[in-house]
Order: C-alpha cells, then sequence, then structure tokens
C-alpha cells in the first residue's frame, strides 16, 4: 500500500487569525449610570449596593471612574479632581459632613462592594493617590473629611489597603511647603486613635515607610524637634510626642555608640575620646546615666575574647579597664554615676558566663584606677539594689571589702 496522502476534493483551508475588537471607551455613560443608581436609591448606600451588585456594568474596565463617582459624585476631569460634564449625585464622601460617624457608612460600603469585586482595590489605590498628590484643589473641609476617611479605612482594615499608598503620595514639596499635609496628618492621627493603640498607627507608619521621618510631614521650616513636639501636644497627642522624643533618643545613642566604638577601636587617643563623647553629650543632651551605660558597653565589646581560659579572659578584660579608666573617670563624676557604673558590671558579669567569676577582679580594678570609690563600693556591697547573681558577687567581693573597712578603721 501506498503511503502517498491522498487528494481531497475540499481544497486547502487557510487559518485566519481573529483579531481582537476593541470596544469604544465610554466612562462617561458609566458615571451616569452609577450616579442614577445612586438617585433611584436617593443615597441610600444598602440599596445601592445591592443595586450595583446585580448590575452588568463593566468594572473592570472603569473602576477608577466607580471611585471619583463615589468621593466626589461624579466623573472628574482625566488627571484632575475638578469635575467633568455629566450626571451628578449629592450623597458623595465630599458632600457629606466632616464627621467619623457620617462618614463610616461609606467606608463599610466600599467595604462590600470590594468583598464582591476584590480586583477594585487597585482602582481605589489610583483614586486615593491622585486625590493625596492634589490636596491643593480641595477645600480644607474637604481635606478634613478625606483625612477622615482614610483613617477610617485603615481603623476597619478597608480590603488590605496599603498605608504607603497614602503616605508617600503626600510628600511632594509644594503640598508640605503649604502645610496641607501637616493638616492633613494630623486629622489622620486625631481620627485613627480614637479607636486604636499608638503601637497600631506606629505599625501602620512603619508599613508606609515613614515612621523614621515624621518631621518630613512639616515645611521645612518647621521641620525640628521642638515644633513637632510642640505641634502634636496642641493637638492633643502627647502619646505620639513622647513615642518621637524617645526614638530620636535612642538614634542618637546609636550614634554616639557607633562613634565611640570606631575610636576604642582604632585605639584613639583617650583625650581625644573623651572630648568626642562631651561634645556629642552636649549636642544631643543626653543624660549622664546612659552615657556611662553606653562607655561601659563600648568598652567591654572591644575585647579580644580568646575563649581558651578563664585566666586569659581575666586578663583580657581587666587590660581593657586599665586602658580605658580615665575615659570611665572623666564621667564617673559622683557617687550616682559611679554606682551606676557597678550596677552595669554587675548585669555584664551575670549575663555572661566567661565574666560571672571576674566581678570582684574588675571592681578592686575600677577602684585601683580611681574610677570608683570606696563609699560606692561599700554602699552597693550593704545596701545594693539589683537582685540578679547579688548573693554570688556579695560574697566574691567579701575579702575585698574586708579589706577596705579595715583601712577604714586604721585611717
Amino acid at each position: 500500500m501506498s503511503s502517498k496522502e491522498r487528494p481531497t476534493l475540499g481544497g486547502t483551508r487557510i487559518k485566519t487569525r481573529k483579531r481582537n475588537i476593541a470596544a469604544p471607551l465610554d466612562p462617561a455613560a458609566f458615571a451616569d449610570a452609577v450616579v442614577q443608581i445612586y438617585l433611584d436609591n436617593a443615597g441610600d448606600l444598602e440599596l445601592i449596593a445591592k443595586s450595583i451588585e446585580s448590575s452588568d456594568l463593566n468594572f473592570s474596565r472603569y473602576g477608577d471612574t466607580f471611585f471619583e463617582v463615589v468621593f466626589t459624585g461624579g466623573r472628574t476631569q482625566p488627571g484632575t479632581t475638578k469635575p467633568d460634564e455629566g450626571e451628578r449625585h449629592p450623597y458623595s464622601v465630599l458632600e457629606s459632613e466632616p464627621r467619623r460617624e457620617v462618614i463610616i457608612p461609606f467606608v463599610i460600603y466600599i467595604q462590600k462592594i470590594l468583598r464582591r469585586r476584590p480586583f477594585l482595590i487597585k482602582n481605589l489605590e489610583n483614586v486615593m493617590r491622585r486625590f493625596l498628590q492634589s490636596l491643593e484643589l480641595f477645600e480644607e473641609n474637604e481635606r478634613k473629611k478625606l483625612a477622615i476617611f482614610t483613617a477610617l479605612a485603615f481603623s476597619q482594615k478597608l480590603s488590605g489597603l496599603p498605608p504607603e499608598t497614602v503616605f508617600q503620595p503626600m510628600l511632594k514639596d509644594n503640598l508640605v511647603g503649604k502645610g496641607l499635609v501637616l493638616s492633613f496628618i494630623t486629622e489622620f492621627f486625631k481620627e485613627y486613635l480614637i479607636d486604636n493603640s499608638l503601637d497600631d498607627l506606629i505599625s501602620i507608619l512603619k508599613r508606609g515607610k515613614v515612621e523614621d521621618n515624621l518631621l518630613d510631614f512639616f515645611p521645612a521650616a518647621k521641620r525640628t524637634e521642638e515644633c513637632f513636639s510642640e505641634h502634636f501636644t496642641k493637638e492633643g497627642l502627647v502619646a505620639l510626642v513622647e513615642y518621637n522624643e524617645k526614638k530620636i533618643f535612642e538614634v542618637k545613642l546609636k550614634d554616639m555608640k557607633s562613634a565611640l566604638t570606631t575610636q576604642i577601636t582604632e585605639e584613639t587617643d583617650i583625650a581625644e575620646v573623651i572630648e568626642t563623647v562631651k561634645q556629642r553629650v552636649k549636642d544631643a543632651k543626653l543624660p549622664d546615666v546612659e552615657v556611662v551605660r553606653i562607655l561601659w558597653d563600648v568598652i567591654m565589646d572591644a575585647v579580644q575574647w580568646s575563649g581558651k581560659n578563664q585566666q586569659q579572659n581575666a586578663n583580657a578584660a581587666l587590660r581593657q579597664v586599665k586602658t580605658w579608666a580615665q575615659l570611665l573617670n572623666a564621667f564617673c563624676t559622683n557617687g550616682k554615676l559611679e554606682l551606676e557604673l557597678m550596677y552595669k558590671v554587675q548585669m555584664q558579669c551575670y549575663e555572661d558566663a566567661k565574666l560571672m567569676k571576674l566581678f570582684s577582679e574588675i571592681v578592686r580594678s575600677l577602684y585601683d584606677q580611681d574610677v570608683l570609690a570606696e563609699d560606692t563600693i561599700l554602699h552597693w556591697f550593704r545596701k545594693g539594689t539589683n537582685p540578679k547573681g547579688r548573693q554570688t558577687f556579695v560574697k566574691a567581693l567579701e575579702p575585698f571589702v574586708k579589706w577596705l573597712e579595715e583601712a577604714e578603721e586604721e585611717d
């Protein structure tokens, strides 16, 4: 039998690729249809939501237009927040009163819409971003409504609306310079903290990548810690002021610790190190107690621990104490600060197994280098309040204390 292909009577069929027929864009007709739903239901958001659910409107194509109608009552001109031609309704977010109990139904309404059509979250982001980038085009009262809506949206966890959608678009120089951003964010903070904790707010700020840059909301001329504290204290947000002060304080401590670590690692001249610390303490207004704690941490962190045996570790630690005793002495200027240093030594020896048996030797070395006074050591021995490892350390220090007391009696 032949394997040749037999001829057919039908001829050859040429396959043709079908072209996608693009429907003409008509956002105006879509907007008019949504507006009509609002008007037919007299602004009743429950009924409007049901009508929208049962409608066959093309939300996937006109999602941005839908949210323009929700917020402004109608379609806006492309690229702006200004009204465009066409039907409008009086039941929008911006036409409502600037009160949370009036605006929260809009948040719940949008939540219902997004549950049925989750793809619309991207359109909500688009419209929010556009509005927030154009705050100057809104009246003061309208900006307040937007701030309240935004705060309630986060408070109600509106379908995962990302914080960066809100905070990042606003940080434009012209908006910040006019004070519009500060006004908006202040209203946002106040509204959000009614139902949520400061920790919840900080979490949102972190996700919005602005937690470390709260001063960026202020005009350049007012971008100071003093202005921050004054403004938010006046607005009743004392907890936020305290948080920011703590945050700034931690940054200053971290910066000082980093600079000091570099100098000690490089074995910079002690006199130069002392001057550096004094200048940083002055500039950052750091408490003396924190300075003593940092000094001890940095000095001991720089020890080269061999780990081979206890005696080598002891020698390394005592050598470091002797080397930097002058630095400690420059800042342990009274009994309270000396006692704080003893507590730091106590805690480190308690928490670090290789230093557990070195407490008495370190204290003796600090005494020999004139860092710790006799009265301070005796006070710690008799009345120390930190219980961590205290019994062990008191027992280890007994021979040295006995020697001090005998010397005191002879004097």
